[in-house]
C-alpha cells in the first residue's frame, strides 16, 4: 500500500477494512483467482459502506463477461502453404 494513502496507522486501518470486505466476497471469485486491490488516497477517509461499495462495483466490471472479447481458445484459421526456397540450385 502507497504511502500517499497515509501514516502507517491509517494505512493499517484501510489494509484491514479493505481485507475484511474481500474476505466476504472471495466466494464470487472463480477458483484460484487472484486479485489485486489497491487502494487510493480517498480510501484513507472514506466509510467502510463507500469502501464496500466501490469494491463490489470493481467486481461487478471484473466478473461481467464483455462482448467482443477474446474468446477463451483461438480459432483455428487455415494456414498458407508455405513457398518453396527456390535459392538453392
Amino acid at each position: 500500500m502507497s504511502k500517499a494513502v497515509g501514516p502507517a496507522v491509517v494505512r493499517n486501518k484501510v489494509k484491514r477494512r479493505l481485507r475484511h470486505l474481500v474476505r466476504e466476497r472471495l466466494d464470487r471469485l472463480p477458483a484460484g483467482s487472484l486479485l489485486v486491490v489497491r487502494a487510493l488516497p480517498p480510501a484513507a477517509d472514506g466509510d467502510v459502506t463507500v469502501l464496500a461499495e466501490d469494491l463490489d462495483a470493481a467486481l461487478r466490471r471484473l466478473l461481467t463477461p464483455r462482448g467482443g472479447g477474446r474468446p477463451d481458445t483461438a480459432p483455428t484459421r487455415p494456414v498458407p502453404a508455405a513457398e518453396p526456397d527456390r535459392s538453392a540450385p
